[in-house]
């Protein structure tokens, strides 16, 4: 059985939140015509609350990089880049430079490119224009980057962990399972490799992560994920790039909205309007206000919701309607 296919039926998707199919991506790029071709691992991990890359790479960068590997040889290109958190790549240089070498010998050249972290630098188009010295912000589609990536060329981006999973697939190992990244109130984060189809209460439950105080979670990320309660875990699987955040539920909700909106103030590409001027405010009104203003932030979430260009700045409303929801029981 050749490797697409094979990757069609383990059901394999990109891992860092988008969860687009990877058979498809890998398809739409080899058939393009060029006479060059790029594949770009996505090692920038910059939303609250995951780690689960820098996981991966510090115990099986042997596997991403067998994964590149395989990309390369399946889209027929030598030419690879590392698009990687500077944070990372400081911790984990001397093995990463080491499989940069080795693979070099076997004649593939693999670039490394330090980003300085960030929430929008996970974004496909924003990648390829920071790599191309130009302002980091998403690009309008079309044209994709099958068509038109990285110095015009096809290109093929995938996460960290969707290549850790194309190494296992080539090599008949892999399980339906991926990684979570637990994180809890004052304690370090945890990282397992567990079941895809286990619900949230179970994954707490197996890893003893159940909390002895009352609790609510958000999940898929820590910015732009949902929020949940507690009774609501039991059928909830896991959404987005596979975070669980376990908050205690005293939490104010001028705490946890200042935390969103000061994290999607401060990452914001400033490229439209609604997400530039809309993150802004909302830090504002709620920093400013002596009572949370409910009524204020609704017409500039419903404009983000709407009209920002790109998935940074819609998804500002997700956790804030669920928290509404789920938590306080109340409609804006």
């Amino acid at each position: 059985m050749n490797l697409l296919k094979k990757i069609e039926e383990a059901g394999l998707v990109g891992r860092g939140g988008a969860g687009f199919p990877t058979y498809i991506k890998w398809r739409a790029v080899r058939k393009k015509k060029s006479d060059k071709k790029y594949v770009i691992c996505n090692a920038s991990e910059g939303e609250l609350g995951l780690f689960k890359d820098f996981y991966i790479l510090k115990n099986h960068a042997d596997r991403v990089f067998l994964g590149l590997k395989l990309a390369m040889d399946f889209i027929d290109t030598k030419n690879a880049f590392f698009n990687f958190n500077s944070d990372y790549y400081q911790e984990l240089k001397v093995r990463i430079d080491e499989l940069v070498k080795e693979y070099k010998e076997q004649g593939y050249n693999i670039s490394i490119f330090r980003e300085q972290p960030s929430y929008i630098g996970g974004e496909g188009t924003t990648i390829v224009n920071a790599m191309e010295g130009k302002r980091k912000e998403p690009r309008m589609k079309p044209p994709y980057l099958s068509s038109v990536g990285l110095f015009g060329k096809p290109t093929l981006i995938n996460n960290v962990e969707t290549l850790y999973n194309v190494a296992d697939v080539a090599e008949d190992k892999f399980k339906k399972k991926r990684f979570y990244c637990l994180s809890f109130p004052h304690k370090k984060g945890e990282v397992y490799h567990l079941p895809v189809n286990w619900s949230i209460k179970k994954i707490l439950k197996e890893t003893k992560n159940i909390p002895d105080f009352p609790y609510f979670v958000q999940i898929g990320g820590s910015a732009s994920g949902l929020v949940l309660n507690s009774s609501q875990l039991e059928k909830q699987k896991m959404v987005g790039a596979g975070s669980i955040e376990i908050y205690k539920k005293s939490i104010t909700s001028r705490e946890i909205l200042l935390k969103w909106f000061d994290f999607y103030n401060q990452e914001s590409c400033g490229k439209c309007a609604p997400c530039r001027e809309g993150s802004f405010q909302l830090y504002k009104l709620v920093k400013e206000s002596k009572t949370i203003p409910w009524k204020e932030m609704k017409p500039i979430l419903e404009v983000l919701e709407e009209t920002s260009f790109c998935a940074l700045g819609r998804s500002i409303p997700v956790p804030v309607y669920s928290y509404l929801k789920n938590i306080l029981k109340k409609k804006i």
